[in-house]
């Protein structure tokens, strides 16, 4: 029977070689997952961000086209004064005479109505602003980068989930193999207590024992089988795709070597920090900007008429200018919010100690934890070993009469709980070697 179940493994692995390798499922899931094309699109959005702040640096040009109509006796005056088209008979000087000077000019007070049609371009360009833009340009800058570590430390996470279920799924393969053997062997006992009970050796209760532990195994099978099916639905969920089979063996991951320096610089957790702490510099200088001078300068140019578009160049006409504009008081706000980005930076240094302070622990306490699970993993080898010839050993001795039912059935369950436990820590130490691995930002080992 052991045999039989050689050639099925063996089988399957055949199979298996059309299945999902770990490293085609990474490149899969670095381009479908769809978390991750989330956190791609977020890195754009700060990209443009960026590239929109760049852009103030060159001022701005505008294109304006004001179609008005007024009967309003200063639109009116403003609007021939702007088409160059005002003459004294505006002012009402043809009903101006020397005895009645104090009388109302009528052209002047109550003139006709009057289409104006404006079209004006306007350049403006800040030519110095303490650095606020550059700062702004800078920040963002920051924060673009910040968005693409946010997706690296994303892209690790689901890196980190899928190895975790292809090893689980190795892990449980072999466990199901290991069960499987119990199960054969539980049924060759249920058949030699049959045996022994018509020649009237055992009891019928000792053949019902037996056929309970073969229904515990069969349980404990189904649920095995389950929880694979489970992963594969995950793995699918990741790599954007259905996956129905695995290609490798992935029991032992292999242990990370790296010095506590390369995770340290590597870490994205310590990147990101750092550059929390760059911006919250740049924010110090962009506070500061508020109490600098502000310069602009702007040019524009247009015509104005009675019609559209309208002999342009007889009306058109410029203006050039600059501005310089400097806050003298504001009730505090501006000192205020200097304070508030120096607080925050004092802050974001005491977040990147912590940060490298609370990694490097993290490290040594999973390296601890990796070497305790390994000792274990040797031991629980060699027990799980000795508990399956204990077994096959009072099994023997019950089909030749000289132990209990009872005996044979508390050895085979010793022999199913260090197969578990096995399975347990070996899980336990990949999971741990893959943590170690997000650590040191690695993404297949």
């Amino acid at each position: 029977m052991k045999l039989f179940f050689l050639a099925l493994i063996t089988l399957g692995i055949c199979f298996a070689q059309d299945g999902l390798s770990l490293e085609n499922a990474i490149t899969k899931v670095k381009a479908n997952n769809q978390e991750i094309a989330i956190a791609k699109f977020d890195e754009q959005i700060k990209t443009l961000e960026h590239q929109a702040a760049v852009g103030q640096n060159y001022g701005s040009l505008d294109l304006s086209q004001a179609a008005l109509r007024s009967n309003d006796a200063l639109n009116i005056f403003g609007y021939k004064l702007q088409s160059r088209q005002a003459t004294f008979a505006d002012f009402g000087f043809k009903q101006f005479s020397g005895s009645n000077y104090m009388l109302a000019p009528n052209d002047l007070n109550n003139p006709s109505d009057r289409n104006h049609f404006q079209t004006k371009i306007e350049y403006t360009l800040p030519l110095y602003t303490g650095g606020k833009i550059e700062q702004y340009g800078k920040i963002t800058k920051a924060l673009q980068e910040m968005s693409t570590l946010d997706r690296e430390a994303l892209t690790l996470e689901k890196i980190y989930e899928l190895k975790k279920s292809f090893f689980a799924i190795s892990l449980l393969d072999n466990y199901l193999y290991n069960l499987h053997i119990i199960a054969t062997n539980t049924t060759k006992l249920e058949a030699t207590t049959e045996a022994m009970m018509q020649e009237g050796y055992v009891k019928k209760v000792d053949l019902l024992e037996v056929q309970s532990k073969q229904a515990d195994v069969e349980r404990l099978i189904k649920q095995a089988e389950a929880n694979r099916t489970l992963l594969y639905y995950f793995i699918s969920y990741l790599v954007g795709e259905p996956v129905t089979a695995i290609q490798g063996n992935y029991e032992e991951a292999e242990t990370l070597l790296s010095s506590d320096e390369r995770v340290l610089n590597d870490n994205l957790d310590i990147k990101k920090a750092a550059q929390g702490v760059e911006i919250s510099k740049m924010n110090i200088a962009l506070q500061e900007s508020a109490f600098l001078p502000q310069v602009g300068a702007f040019a524009n140019y247009g015509s104005s008429d009675e019609k559209l578009m309208n002999d342009f160049s007889k009306n058109d006409a410029y203006t050039v200018g600059l501005q310089i504009k400097l806050n003298i008081f504001n009730g505090g706000t501006d000192k205020n919010n200097l304070e508030k980005a120096r607080v925050e930076h004092l802050k974001a240094s005491q977040q990147l100690q912590l940060a490298k302070n609370s990694i490097a622990l993290s490290f040594k306490q999973i390296q601890t934890q990796i070497q305790s699970h390994e000792y274990e993993i040797q031991s629980l080898k060699k027990e799980v070993e000795l508990a399956h010839l204990i077994y096959e050993n009072y099994a023997g001795r019950y089909a030749e009469k000289i132990t209990s039912i009872n005996e044979v059935l508390m050895k085979q369950s010793e022999e199913l709980t260090k197969v578990l436990r096995l399975k347990e820590v070996q899980n336990a130490r990949n999971e741990k070697i893959f943590e170690l691995q997000k650590l040191a930002s690695k993404e297949i080992q």
